[in-house]
């Protein structure tokens, strides 16, 4: 996946509160296990005028000119809660969404931002509200930078909001990694230890030869 490192795009208000998986991707648009042909199915309940239709509905913000082209998503409370489905992060990514600012996420979605690239922000309820109110009058003359570096992000022509981030979680986005490359970039010690556990426990090397 790519590095998130530093991040500038055009922001999209969607405040709702509980916006769950099967709101980001229903069911019925998961044609496929691997991570691609997600994206039109992306919030298809809401940007679409009908469940069989891919007629666009205009009052979606998505929809709309002035949000044409966002790559950063403010959202609402318990952001990603509901089912565990990781298509939902792989809708988003697809789309082209970089990252989610939002007051908190469901827990196993928040893992699944970030095993894909995608920042998940967390920003008190007030602060995603005016981030809101900052880009309202033209959303793409206004920005949004995100500096997963100097974790902080900051409103075009407005001061520096700074959030937090796991250093493990801020490891995988800033190098582009998933939990196996991460570990993978301890292989030097990963074989220093099998070679002195070979020497040291001959026996157990054996037992596992054998099985």
């Amino acid at each position: 996946m790519s590095p998130f490192t530093v991040h500038t795009g055009i922001a999209a208000p969607l405040l709702r509160i509980n916006i769950d998986t099967d709101a980001i991707i229903p069911s019925r648009e998961m044609k496929t296990v691997g991570k691609r042909g997600l994206a039109a199915g992306l919030f298809a309940g809401w940007r679409y005028r009908a469940p069989d239709s891919r007629e666009p509905d205009p009052d979606f913000v998505l929809n709309q000119p002035a949000h044409a082209g966002a790559s950063i998503l403010l959202a609402g409370a318990n952001f990603g809660c509901g089912s565990s489905r990781e298509h939902a992060v792989w809708a988003l990514a697809e789309y082209g969404i970089r990252c989610v600012i939002a007051p908190s996420f469901g827990a196993i979605f928040f893992g699944n931002c970030v095993r894909n690239g995608i920042l998940p922000v967390v920003l008190e309820e007030a602060l995603v509200q005016q981030l809101a109110a900052d880009i309202a009058p033209d959303p793409q003359a206004r920005p949004i930078t995100v500096n997963l570096q100097r974790l902080e992000l900051r409103p075009s022509g407005g001061a520096a909001l700074p959030f937090t981030l796991a250093p493990g979680h801020r490891s995988m986005l800033l190098e582009g990694l998933d939990p196996i490359g991460l570990t993978l970039k301890q292989q030097d010690l990963i074989d220093h230890f099998i070679r002195n556990d070979r020497q040291q426990r001959p026996w157990a090397q054996m037992a596992e030869a054998d099985a």
